[in-house]
């Protein structure tokens, strides 16, 4: 109780900002409170943090866009090569079901007569099967990217922590929190966000019985104070796989899933990636 008259006696200590004017204006002083400061800057960075975001993310489903329009176009052309090859193949092959030599030969086009420059067709089908092995490497890629992501929470409930500096609710310290809270009922199937490999799931002091999981491509996520864990190290699992059940085990104040996203080692708000699909 003593923390927070301290904390508010100084949210709301009077701060005056006296402005000057460079010409005969007089000048004049605007008096507020350290608060009143505060929350607006931390609302300006918050949204232009959200727009740069989007903007990126805009920004790369674009170049995905103009990508795969050129992979079509080439489709396109490849598709018209093999339409124009299985007309001529059965051009021939109504050609050779005439009942003698003299009828074939009389019936012979001058499209279907004359000499094919076979190293010049390999040389117009490499570039378009080398376009092709790009095409396939680039959406597996782009699918294990995708696959890689954390989307959503790994339970349903209410958030009871969030992201980001909280009052520990053991200690009563200001403390930051890498993760969300999501109270939920004991035995409550914690499912994983992303594919991965799983590289740890046993006990640990204060996170009671956890689970973290490598995503590849710099994510991973950790799952804490379960009650009881359905998977081991060195684990492959899907997104949407049952990895644990809810339970209070570790440091907690009741039944909830603590759960974390790092990326490179950096913790993310897992607000962020509740509809992702970068």
């Amino acid at each position: 109780m003593q923390t927070i008259r301290k904390f508010l006696k100084k949210a709301f200590l009077p701060i005056t900002i006296l402005l000057v004017p460079h010409n005969n204006i007089k000048r004049f002083s605007l008096r507020l409170p350290l608060l009143g400061i505060i929350l607006p800057l931390a609302f300006f960075l918050t949204v232009s943090g959200y727009l740069v975001s989007i903007a990126v993310q805009q920004a790369e489903f674009a170049r995905m866009e103009k990508k795969l329009q050129y992979y079509q176009k080439q489709f396109d052309e490849l598709n018209g090569a093999i339409q124009s090859i299985k007309k001529s193949e059965n051009e021939f092959k109504k050609l050779f079901f005439q009942k003698s030599k003299e009828r074939v030969l009389e019936n012979i086009t001058a499209q279907q007569s004359g000499s094919v420059d076979i190293d010049s067709l390999r040389e117009q089908i490499q570039p378009t099967v080398e376009t092709v092995k790009k095409i396939k490497e680039y959406l597996y890629r782009q699918k294990n990217i995708y696959m890689a992501m954390p989307k959503g929470l790994p339970v349903s409930g209410k958030i009871s922590s969030p992201f980001g500096i909280r009052e520990h609710p053991l200690t009563g310290m200001r403390e930051f929190h890498p993760a969300l809270d999501i109270k939920a009922e004991p035995g409550t199937p914690v499912k994983t966000t992303a594919d991965g490999v799983v590289s740890y799931a046993g006990w640990t002091k204060g996170s009671g019985n956890l689970v973290a999981i490598e995503h590849g491509f710099g994510y991973s996520t950790y799952y804490a104070h379960n009650s009881r864990l359905t998977v081991k190290a060195g684990r492959r699992v899907h997104r949407g796989e049952v990895i644990a059940f809810v339970g209070s085990t570790g440091t907690t104040t009741g039944p909830h899933c603590h759960y974390e996203i790092r990326e490179d080692g950096k913790p993310l708000d897992p607000k962020n990636f509740l509809e992702t699909r970068r």
